[in-house]
């Protein structure tokens, strides 16, 4: 839910969702006690970690580097942090200020241009297109570039993917140019699918990798940036530097691991039923959906409603039938059209293409009649 809005409506959403028997996008939000449970089922380490060493801190870092493939990794509390650290190890290195950004990327829509405020760095644009830069654009870059950083999927663009080729090609691109490259991967657990590669060989591409562990794992917080031994020792320090030198991480740790278990292996089932789903909203009457067929298990889908209206109606729905469409509804550039994202996760593997139509006549009704 929105950081701006406030709690009490916040509660409020998350009460009518967690209540529901149906859900087609996103998941019932875990109570406080159910993630304690994960956390016990999760505890294999008789000890706490104290100051990001030994207990589950160490097992979750070990877990990741194994899983992408990389000499080492780094929990820390924020992927904020994660993509300050590795902006400014890539300056450093290559003694270059400027860092090749999309300007959608999260650095530059959700950071409050900490690269710049705290890291002394400046953004080279690197496409205005709604996708990841291709070899051509890197190749033509004004200026230098310390670091050329990829967000897959790019959220603000659609949760878009490229192919393994035009990624590769981009890579290259980079390295001709002395840039190092930096995978922002808080969604690159779902991404394997469309790339058609294995986490490692996907890590592999890059100097650099964060990963999330709450937006499709499921953990309370955290995320881990992955890459050789140098960088390893370089983050520990920043880490500390921006304030992330936490005396305790194991709940976090434990929910992470808890969600490497349990959610991991059924990413690839997600992406594959987002398609189903997506075809069945493109159906919906003045209906639209990008990317189609989704890269991942998140797309777009806007409809010709005011986004109020469809708030409304989709809460509505969940308090009065225990069923949730999709929420977090905002009016767009387009006049008329309100935008979503969908998540297709766990629940809505229940409902086949017949459910997912009957979920949809129901929640526009509410929408008609309100």
């Amino acid at each position: 839910m929105s950081g701006s809005r406030p709690y009490a409506e916040t509660a409020r959403l998350l009460t009518a969702l967690r209540a529901c028997d149906t859900v087609l996008s996103g998941t019932r939000p875990a109570s406080v006690a159910e993630q304690v449970d994960a956390m016990r089922a999760a505890a294999t380490d008789p000890l706490p970690d104290v100051y990001g060493e030994g207990g589950a801190v160490e097992t979750l870092e070990r877990r990741v580097a194994d899983l992408l493939g990389t000499e080492a990794a780094v929990l820390l509390p924020t992927g904020t942090m994660a993509q300050q650290i590795a902006m400014r190890y890539g300056a450093e290195l290559t003694g270059r200020a400027a860092v090749g950004l999309h300007p959608l990327s999260h650095p530059l829509v959700h950071e409050r241009d900490a690269y710049a405020v705290l890291g002394g760095l400046r953004a080279v644009l690197t496409t205005s297109a709604l996708r990841n830069p291709v070899a051509a654009e890197v190749a033509e870059l004004p200026e230098p570039v310390g670091t050329l950083l990829l967000e897959l999927p790019l959220r603000d663009a659609g949760f878009v993917l490229p192919t393994w080729d035009e990624l590769v090609d981009v890579v290259r691109a980079a390295r001709a140019t002395g840039a190092r490259v930096h995978l922002d991967g808080a969604r690159l657990w779902e991404s394997t699918v469309h790339l058609g590669r294995p986490l490692p060989e996907v890590a592999a591409l890059a100097d650099s990798v964060y990963v999330s562990f709450y937006k499709s794992l499921g953990g309370i917080s955290g995320a881990a940036l992955a890459g050789d031994a140098a960088l390893a020792r370089y983050a520990r320090v920043w880490r500390h530097r921006y304030g992330g030198m936490l005396f305790q991480q194991w709940p976090a740790a434990l929910t992470a691991l808890h969600g490497l278990d349990h959610e991991l292996p059924r990413l690839a089932g997600y992406v594959a039923h987002a398609r189903t789903v997506a075809e069945v909203l493109a159906r919906l009457p003045g209906a639209r959906v990008f990317p189609s067929p989704p890269h991942t298990h998140q797309f777009r889908l806007w409809l010709p409603y005011p986004a109020d209206t469809l708030n409304d109606a989709n809460l509505a729905l969940a308090e009065e039938e225990k069923v949730w469409f999709a929420g977090r509804w905002r009016d767009g550039e387009v006049p008329g059209l309100a935008m979503t994202e969908v998540t297709v996760a766990g629940p809505a593997l229940a409902l086949d293409a017949d459910a997912i139509t009957d979920l949809a006549d129901r929640f526009l009704h509410r929408v008609t009649k309100g």
